[in-house]
């Protein structure tokens, strides 16, 4: 998909103004969000079956390279072709030379954050090759011709009417806000793409090594009309998406349902481990599992973020996340947005081009409370914004700010020299009162130069004429008393 991640500040800035976009997402955090909560709690383990899945990840995190050979021995027995795709283009042209192999004219989709990554969908329609989305969510938003801004709704920034007015005009039908009548209407017209495609593309929620299948979840039913009624089945997974045996796989395909829509299990669960076999009747021809890696082993390689590739992009950070509740998920400008987002998004492309995105989170920690596997987001999100304040050759950031990084290293030795930190209090306390008409019911409303940005969302105090300490070991009671 087309990168935005430079126009986050814009972007959020068009989210906060848009009170429809809040109703619709504090409607999804109080059902989704509390809801993974109390489901975490129902648990026959118990919440604690989060930790337990964290060790689980992160050994298979470790072993990546076992899991992933084991994967792809089992899946080639079992007929179907594994590709190991070192980026997004190689991926990318995999899947078209697939099609042109097999005279591909019209693709059908199931929803994949990762085929979103790699911008699949732009690169098939160059070819000339028709591609629907046939998640609900996701028709929607490709009818739009927008992005989606959740990974489990898509189009939560849509209202009924907008959908209604959307279908008139794409469907030829009458216009319509009953949700049953648009549901009905995109049913028939997806039907007759099911029918004629010659080749369906889906994601992948989990894999077992073990078994060699890969896991798709679907509450619609979309998917397995993708992945067994085209001839050609091609299905794209995050290298890290691997578990290594049914019962870690169990584990986490709960875990999964749980915290993506605080279900038990999803409504269709499908297990795919090849093409058609002679004795089943349903299936295509042909199963492609395309393996990316796009910067995943560079992130595998760094014991400081390795942990978010424990991630099994349930969504359920974004239910929680405040700051995602207020922008939505254009804002971040990629295929992944909340939490997760910033985080994998500077890893994948860039920190100092994605730097907007790690720095606008608030650091509360309610992500890491309701991640599945207990991921701490909070953690990777201040070692990103130490590497914008420090420089990393690693990672090949530069600073962000020399004037800031010097201005925090001046303020930590003024703190260490109570004389000197005293003395630049006075200085600063007489300074304030320079400030021209920008003082009003005892607040500062605009500080001058670089430091009005501090100002520009909240009013500052005034410090006081006798600061603390020294009214303390006066015995005084006037600390608080704000200077003229």
């Amino acid at each position: 998909m087309t990168n935005r991640t430079e126009h986050y500040v814009e972007e959020a800035l068009k989210g906060i103004q848009n009170p429809v976009l809040h109703k619709s997402l504090a409607g999804l955090q109080e059902r989704l969000g509390k809801g993974a909560l109390a489901a975490y709690q129902n648990l026959p383990e118990g919440p604690a079956l989060r930790h337990v899945a964290h060790d689980m990840r992160m050994s298979d995190i470790l072993h990546l390279d076992v899991l992933l050979e084991t994967l792809t021995e089992r899946i080639q027995q079992q007929g179907g072709h594994v590709y190991f795709a070192s980026d997004a283009r190689a991926a990318v042209q995999y899947c078209i030379d697939v099609a042109a192999q097999n005279g591909v004219k019209r693709v059908v989709k199931g929803k994949s954050m990762v085929s979103e990554e790699i911008g699949l969908n732009s690169a098939l329609e160059a070819e000339g090759i028709e591609v629907t989305e046939t998640d609900l969510g996701e028709y929607i938003i490709q009818l739009a011709q927008e992005h989606p801004s959740h990974i489990i709704a898509p189009a939560i920034h849509k209202t009924r009417e907008d959908v209604g007015h959307l279908f008139s005009q794409k469907l030829g039908i009458p216009f319509t806000s009953d949700p049953p009548t648009l549901t009905r209407a995109a049913r028939k017209a997806l039907r007759e793409k099911f029918l004629n495609a010659d080749m369906g593309i889906s994601g992948c929620n989990l894999a077992c090594a073990q078994s060699g299948h890969i896991t798709i979840l679907s509450n619609e039913g979309n998917i397995r009309m993708a992945s067994t009624l085209p001839r050609v089945h091609i299905a794209i997974m995050g290298m890290e998406r691997v578990a290594a045996t049914l019962d870690e796989h169990q584990v986490l395909l709960r875990l999964l349902s749980r915290g993506a829509a605080a279900q038990k299990m999803a409504g269709y669960v499908s297990y795919i481990g090849g093409p058609r076999q002679p004795n089943q009747l349903d299936g295509p021809d042909a199963f492609h599992l395309v393996i990316l890696d796009n910067g995943r082993s560079r992130i595998l390689k760094d014991p400081e973020f390795r942990e978010m590739l424990c991630c099994i992009r349930c969504g359920g950070c974004l239910n929680v996340c405040p700051v995602y509740a207020r922008i939505g998920g254009h804002a971040y400008g990629y295929a992944y947005s909340g939490p997760v987002g910033a985080v994998v998004t500077p890893l994948l492309i860039g920190i100092n081009r994605a730097s907007d995105l790690c720095q606008g989170e608030t650091l509360c920690g309610a992500c890491r409370d309701v991640c599945p596997v207990h991921i701490d987001i909070p953690r990777m999100l201040l070692a990103l914004r130490a590497k914008l304040a420090d420089g990393d050759v690693t990672w090949n950031v530069r600073r962000k700010s020399r004037v800031e990084k010097a201005s925090f290293m001046l303020w930590s030795w003024l703190m260490t020299h109570p004389r000197l930190y005293e003395m630049f209090l006075g200085l600063a306390a007489a300074g304030q009162k320079m400030i021209p008409s920008k003082i009003e019911n005892g607040m500062i409303l605009k500080l001058p130069g670089p430091f009005g940005g501090w100002t520009q969302s909240r009013d500052l105090r005034p410090l006081a004429k006798s600061r603390f300490v020294r009214s303390y070991r006066q015995g005084g009671h006037d600390a608080s008393e704000p200077s003229e």
